[in-house]
C-alpha cells in the first residue's frame, strides 16, 4: 500500500503540532510547514527517530505571496498530496472601534487569504491525481460572534463561506472540503499567537471595563480547555474516511449546545445572554 502524504500548515505549535504527531503515528508522510527556521525544533520535539524519517519540514509564510511562490517550486518535487490541512492562523484581539484597517488586513492575510494561497497551490496536484481532502481549521468563532475578537471572528466567518463554495466547486474532481470547528482548546493562539490592540487595555479606553471582564472570564476558564489531541483524532478520522465526509465537524465541550441555543433563541435574548455572561466581577 502506498504511503499517504498530508500537508499541514502552522505545524510548530497548538493544533498543528498535535496534527503532525497524530498523522505520523498513523503512518503518513507529513509535510509540516513553519514560518521560521527557528521553529524547526518545536516540530521535532517529542517525535521518535522513525517518525522524523517520515517528516519533511518546509518554510512557508502563508501571508506572503513570494513565500508561496517558493513553496510552489518545492511542491513540484512532491509526487502527491492526499490531505491538505489549512491550520496556520492567529487571533487579533481588540474592540472594533480601536482597531485599524491595517490590523484587520493583517488578520485576514493569514487566516483567510493564507488558506486561499495554499489551497490554490495544491489544487492542481489534487485534480491531476484524481482526488484529495482539504481540511480547513475554522472555529466556533466562525459561527458565533464575540466582543473583542471581531478580526478573528470575521476571518473565520469568511473561511466558512469560502469553504462552502469551494466544496461544491471541487467535488466533481473527487476532492472533499471539510471544516473543523473547535471550541476552546489548550493551544498557543491565545498567548503567543494573539495580537492585542494597543488601546484596549488603556485606562482611557471606553471598553476598559468590558475588556477586564472578558479577560477575567478567559483566565478563569483556561483550566477547562480541551486537549488539542481530541481535535487531531477527529481530523485523522476525517482524513482516513473512505466515504465522502460531511462539511462541518464541531469539536469541544459545549460547542454543539452553544450553537443550538443561538439558533433557538431570538437574537435579543441571545444578545442579553452574552452580555450577562460578560458582566463579571466588575458589575
Amino acid at each position: 500500500m502506498n504511503q499517504k502524504t498530508v500537508l499541514i500548515t502552522g505545524a510548530s505549535g497548538g493544533f498543528g503540532k498535535a496534527f503532525t504527531k497524530r498523522f505520523l503515528m498513523d503512518g503518513y508522510h507529513v509535510i509540516a510547514t513553519i514560518r521560521q527556521e527557528a521553529k524547526r525544533d518545536l516540530v521535532l520535539d517529542g517525535l521518535t527517530q522513525e517518525e522524523q524519517e517520515n517528516l519533511t519540514i518546509l518554510i512557508l509564510n502563508v501571508a506572503e505571496d513570494h513565500s508561496i511562490e517558493r513553496f510552489k517550486i518545492q511542491l513540484e518535487k512532491i509526487k502527491q498530496i492526499d490531505v491538505l490541512i489549512n491550520n496556520a492562523g492567529f487571533a487579533m484581539a481588540g474592540f472594533a472601534e480601536e482597531l485599524s484597517i491595517a490590523e484587520y488586513k493583517l488578520q485576514f492575510e493569514t487566516n483567510f487569504f493564507g488558506v486561499i494561497r495554499v489551497t490554490n497551490a495544491v489544487l492542481p496536484m489534487m485534480r491531476k491525481q484524481g482526488g484529495g481532502k482539504i481540511i480547513n481549521i475554522s472555529s466556533i468563532s466562525g459561527l458565533i460572534g464575540f466582543p473583542s475578537l471581531s478580526p478573528y471572528v470575521s476571518s473565520k466567518h469568511a473561511l466558512e463561506g469560502y469553504s462552502e463554495s469551494l466544496r461544491i466547486e471541487v467535488q466533481p474532481f473527487g476532492i472533499d472540503v471539510v471544516l473543523i470547528e473547535p471550541g476552546s482548546f489548550q493551544t498557543n493562539i491565545w498567548t503567543s499567537g494573539t495580537h492585542l490592540a494597543k488601546m484596549t487595555n488603556h485606562p482611557t479606553s471606553p471598553y476598559k471595563s468590558m475588556f477586564t471582564s472578558i479577560n477575567e472570564r478567559l483566565q478563569a476558564e483556561k483550566s477547562s480547555y480541551g486537549d488539542p489531541l481530541a481535535v487531531a483524532d477527529v481530523v485523522v478520522r476525517v482524513a482516513n474516511s473512505k466515504r465522502s465526509p460531511a462539511l462541518r465537524y464541531k469539536v469541544g465541550k459545549g460547542v454543539k449546545l452553544s450553537l443550538f441555543v443561538k439558533r433557538l433563541l431570538p437574537w435579543k435574548w441571545w444578545e442579553l445572554l452574552v452580555r450577562n455572561q460578560l458582566k463579571g466581577k466588575n458589575k
